[in-house]
């Protein structure tokens, strides 16, 4: 009565955390360190654009994205990376990258690759939704351990040609949760060329992008067109929770080549939903400026220096290329994250919820989450008071 293929999926990470933490009381002001909502402001008239606009809450919203939205996602691409992606054809709104990241592999993988059940590559650790899409479509998903040693992304080459011969997808997060690691040029030229020599796509999840230390990450999308690659062969998912601090606002998109945007779109037609719109008029001009985006890289760059100073002579620690988070080595992720809260109130959360074992090993069993989303001052004692609780 029940699909199979679903029966042995782990508990997600919040409600597992929530299980493993809240049967004890905190040892001190509660600190949230583990989901990241990011708590910068956002522009105070994203909610005029929105009263302004309110009307449209009495209209069903335009399935791919209302035009003025779509063109201010093609001009962000163009101003970012130099590339040119036809609105109309090039790109579709999204309610939120996770459905994007789901829904498109429900559109766009195969049932079967050369007669044989197909895979998906998943970097290990990894955003959960991944590993389910694989699974939804009946494909195998390959995990593959990104630590120290690949440099904290999944190494491609190393998987055997027998094994690429039937990936279909191969999902990939730069800048990287929850490592914060940026895919350099070189990087994405050989998984693209991977991706070209063994026919498959890349599903290039890129929501972190516009949050980094020194220069811009590189984007799937520019290599790609330097190499003069397949469109087809990239879908590269954008978001503005993180860029623009409205993750409720639920509001991404989708650019890919123009029949991997026609299937993505029509099956959105059956099985989506799309953003209201006046949150699409809302997402237009958010696209459309860069002075907020600017103003939040800052406020990072003042989290980055104060993390780096409190976590100073930590073994181990690497401070992270871009992204939110902090990856932090420890004896046990799940103890640890229990004693910190027994004792101080900050509230973490264990790597091994963010991966599976692959090779033997959880790569993230020896790690916790942490993410630096909190007002500056709060986030800095936080992470005062994890110093001195797990490395004393």
């Amino acid at each position: 009565m029940y699909p199979e293929r679903f029966s042995n999926l782990p508990a997600y990470a919040f409600p597992r955390l929530r299980a493993l933490l809240d049967a004890h009381a905190p040892g001190g002001e509660v600190v949230h360190m583990t989901i990241g909502e990011p708590k910068h402001a956002f522009p105070e008239w994203i909610t005029e654009e929105i009263a302004a606009n309110a009307a449209g809450f009495g209209q069903y919203p335009v399935n791919e994205g209302m035009p003025a939205l779509l063109e201010a996602a093609a001009d962000w691409l163009e101003r970012r990376y130099g590339v040119q992606a036809d609105p109309e054809t090039r790109l579709m709104a999204l309610n939120g990258t996770r459905e994007g990241l789901y829904n498109a592999m429900m559109a766009l993988c195969p049932e079967t690759k050369r007669g044989r059940q197909p895979a998906v590559l998943v970097p290990n650790p990894f955003y959960q939704v991944y590993m389910v899409a694989a699974l939804s479509v009946a494909a195998e998903p390959v995990f593959l351990n990104a630590t120290a040693e690949t440099g904290y992304l999944p190494d491609f080459a190393s998987v055997p040609p027998e094994v690429l011969d039937r990936v279909t997808v191969a999902y990939l997060c730069s800048p990287s949760n929850p490592h914060g690691a940026v895919a350099s040029r070189e990087y994405w030229a050989q998984v693209i060329g991977l991706a070209e020599k063994h026919d498959f796509r890349i599903f290039a999840d890129e929501c972190y992008s516009e949050i980094y230390r020194d220069g811009p990450p590189p984007g799937v999308l520019e290599v790609a067109e330097e190499m003069g690659a397949d469109p087809e062969r990239i879908v590269a998912f954008h978001s503005l929770s993180k860029r623009s601090n409205v993750p409720g606002l639920r509001s991404g998109f989708v650019a890919a080549g123009p029949e991997s945007i026609r299937r993505v779109r029509q099956l959105r037609n059956y099985a989506g939903a799309p953003l209201p719109m006046p949150l699409q008029h809302a997402a237009a001009r958010l696209w459309a400026d860069e002075v907020h985006v600017v103003e939040n890289r800052r406020l990072y760059a003042r989290k980055y220096a104060r993390a780096d100073e409190i976590m100073a002579g930590v073994p181990g620690y690497r401070p992270p290329e871009a992204g939110f988070f902090l990856w932090l080595p420890v004896a046990d992720g799940e103890a640890a994250a229990l004693r910190l809260w027994r004792e101080t109130g900050v509230r973490v959360l264990p790597g091994a919820y963010l991966a599976q074992e692959a090779g033997g090993v959880n790569p993230g069993k020896g790690f916790v989450r942490v993410a630096m989303v909190a007002p500056e001052d709060e986030m800095a004692h936080g992470l005062s008071r994890l110093r001195g609780c797990l490395y004393g």
